[in-house]
């Protein structure tokens, strides 16, 4: 009985972060994102003052802190946000469509603020928190009143973010991951889009007991969004042309029970390939090529080193701009994932087949890749393939004309219907809009991302 209870108490909840464990800071509503592994000695910085990330441990993944101030100085505390504001502003809003105010008759001459920066000083001090040194700002502004509400409102959230930060722990999941890596370091996931994301997995059917064979060169956040669909049932197996496995750090960011970690692994392509006819020397050949290619192509060696997660035995703080994506790597180890698969699931896959594949790797020739992978799946297996552009230009001074557009998903689809290889092919380019919903001002934002990429799909027929 006792070892039964002791084993129960091994088992972490998932909606409550422990210690050792990774989150996602979300810092002013999406200003800044932090990735972070919480421990007693982890540090997060804001302004010009650390703040420690104990009191995050044991707290439910969506709770809100902010900063007030103790004894020891001031820590982060947790909070519950009241709906009482979000329904004055609301009637507020409802009651500005019948009064006619604008701010023609303001004058930006910096004489409206009457407190200064030593009142402010001061107030801290004495103890003051963020809210209430807000209140302050908004009570000694001479323009505020003859503002409209909208512009009220603006002023707030502005003084509210410099004085009284608000930090919303977030649960790293692969649509905060892709969001948090999309919106400052692209490069690094291949300009993988969430929804972009969310299309490969569906149109490659990933679902429970999937054994789905994955080429991952956007830093593993194709494989840690398969694992995390398929949920510790089926295999998701990434397989790499050579001999040198390309990189999935940002698995270790999912926070993937040991029963998940298990069910990621890894296998060279010549291992998985049904005919073992290629030589070592051969093999070579094929990691020095794809090396050439990484140093020909400068993006493709940023968009796969994820230098930010890795295990370390101290604190490192990287010091980036108030709105960006910081990852501050702190002390604690995470489950290893990426074993080598075993032979008998090599074997097993080699008769019976993949139930899927997906494939991102923009870098790489689609079609010679397709040539080797797509006979390891089974027939009418689903396939999806993801491409950063439609058109590649490719520049040789020895050729006639020196640029050569060539259409990689294209021509992949082409020779697939050639050889009478797929089914159901088709080429689809996603498409998102982001709108803000507040009360009276709902609209397109004003600024957003217009580009998906592409998406090869089809089914693997038997062919003669």
């Amino acid at each position: 009985m006792s070892q039964n209870k002791s084993q129960a108490g091994t088992i972490q909840n998932p909606r409550v972060t422990w210690e050792g464990c990774s989150v996602l800071l979300d810092i002013n509503d999406g200003d800044r994102l932090v990735f972070a592994r919480l421990s007693a000695a982890a540090t997060l910085k804001i302004g010009n003052k650390n703040f420690s990330l104990q009191p995050l441990i044991g707290c439910p993944f969506g709770s809100s802190f902010q900063i007030e101030n103790g004894d020891k100085g001031p820590f982060l505390s947790r909070f519950v946000a009241s709906m009482e504001g979000n329904n004055a502003q609301e009637k507020e809003d409802f009651e500005s469509q019948e009064i006619s105010k604008d701010n023609r008759a303001l004058v930006d001459n910096n004489k409206a603020q009457s407190l200064t920066g030593e009142d402010i000083d001061a107030m801290r001090r004495q103890g003051a928190t963020g809210d209430e040194i807000v209140d302050a700002l908004i009570a000694n502004s001479a323009t505020f009143e003859k503002k409209t509400l909208f512009s009220q409102e603006k002023y707030r959230l502005k003084k509210q973010k410099k004085y009284a930060p608000k930090v919303l722990l977030r649960r790293p999941v692969a649509r905060s991951i892709c969001e948090a890596y999309f919106k400052k370091y692209p490069a690094r996931i291949g300009f993988l889009r969430v929804d972009t994301l969310s299309l490969l997995l569906s149109m490659a059917n990933v679902s429970a007991n999937s054994d789905v064979l994955v080429v991952d060169m956007v830093g593993g956040l194709l494989t840690g969004a398969v694992a995390e669909r398929l949920g510790g049932t089926g295999y998701v197996c990434g397989t790499y042309l050579g001999v040198t496995p390309y990189p999935m750090d940002i698995v270790r960011i999912f926070n993937f029970s040991d029963e998940v970690c298990n069910r990621i692994v890894r296998s060279a392509l010549t291992e998985l390939s049904l005919t073992q006819t290629v030589t070592l020397e051969q093999i070579h050949q094929q990691e020095n090529e794809l090396n050439m290619e990484c140093l020909s192509n400068p993006q493709m060696s940023s968009s796969v080193s994820m230098e930010e997660i890795s295990p370390s035995e101290k604190e490192i703080t990287v010091p980036v701009p108030e709105n960006a994506i910081s990852l501050v790597n702190k002390m604690g180890k995470s489950t290893k994932a990426g074993n080598k698969a075993s032979q008998q699931a090599i074997e097993l896959w080699k008769e019976n087949g993949f139930s899927s594949l997906i494939i991102a790797a923009p870098e790489l020739d689609i079609w010679s890749l397709l040539q080797d992978i797509l006979p390891l799946l089974s027939n009418s297996a689903p396939f999806a393939i993801y491409h950063q552009y439609l058109q590649v230009a490719l520049f040789d001074s020895s050729l006639m004309p020196s640029c050569i557009l060539m259409m990689p998903l294209a021509t992949c689809m082409h020779n697939l219907q050639l050889g009478k290889m797929a089914i159901g092919l088709q080429i689809s380019e996603p498409w998102l809009r982001e709108y803000q919903v507040l009360p009276s001002r709902t609209h397109p934002c004003m600024q957003m991302n217009a580009f998906g990429g592409y998406i090869l799909s089809g089914t693997k027929i038997c062919s003669s």
